[in-house]
């Protein structure tokens, strides 16, 4: 009887553990987020994300986003690209503005991995805000009000991080809910 018990024990935890990391998966656009894929490939399966990964294929950054990073990509999501005055993105996605594009979509990278815990610390060591350096080479300067993180670019657009920690093999993505704009 010990035994059956004991073997009942082991199989109820070996379940749980099994089931557990499938519960706390991240869901983003519908589609759940997996640590061990890349930016990449986690961003393709999001609804949300369709007109971010467009621009990245249309930039040629596919292969820069699927590098072995670390990246934190703050993601931009496809309605965030709809409050963009009209036209813009279609301008942006045309191939004589690549520069453009780049520019943009680098300036939601920075290199190294920040969860949001190490953006809230970052904050709360600069006494309200911290500064961070993007892929492009802009800043963008991050502060919080209580939970919530938000992000000001330099042509004073504010970003908030609607989903934060969506944990990659090469990084993490915090969803965003504007485009921040480079000078």
């Amino acid at each position: 009887m010990k035994l059956n018990r004991f073997v009942a024990v082991a199989l109820a935890a070996a379940v749980w553990a099994v089931a557990i990391p499938a519960l706390a998966q991240v869901m983003v656009g519908g589609a759940p987020m997996y640590a061990n894929k890349d930016i990449v490939d986690n961003a393709v399966n999001s609804k949300d994300h369709t007109t971010l990964v467009a621009a990245v294929k249309a930039a040629d950054l596919v292969a820069t986003l699927k590098g072995p990073g670390p990246f934190t990509v703050f993601a931009p999501t496809n309605a965030a690209f709809a409050a963009l005055p009209a036209g813009t993105v279609d301008n942006l996605l045309k191939p004589e503005n690549k520069a453009m594009l780049r520019k943009v979509l680098t300036y939601h990278v920075v290199v190294g991995k920040m969860d949001g815990a190490t953006l809230a610390k970052a904050v709360d060591a600069g006494a309200g805000k911290a500064t961070l350096t993007a892929a492009s080479g802009g800043t963008l300067t991050v502060t919080k009000s209580g939970p919530l993180i938000m992000l000001s670019d330099e042509s004073g657009g504010m970003a908030h991080v609607t989903i934060a920690d969506v944990v990659q093999s090469n990084g993490v993505i915090h969803v965003v809910d504007k485009v921040l704009l480079p000078k």
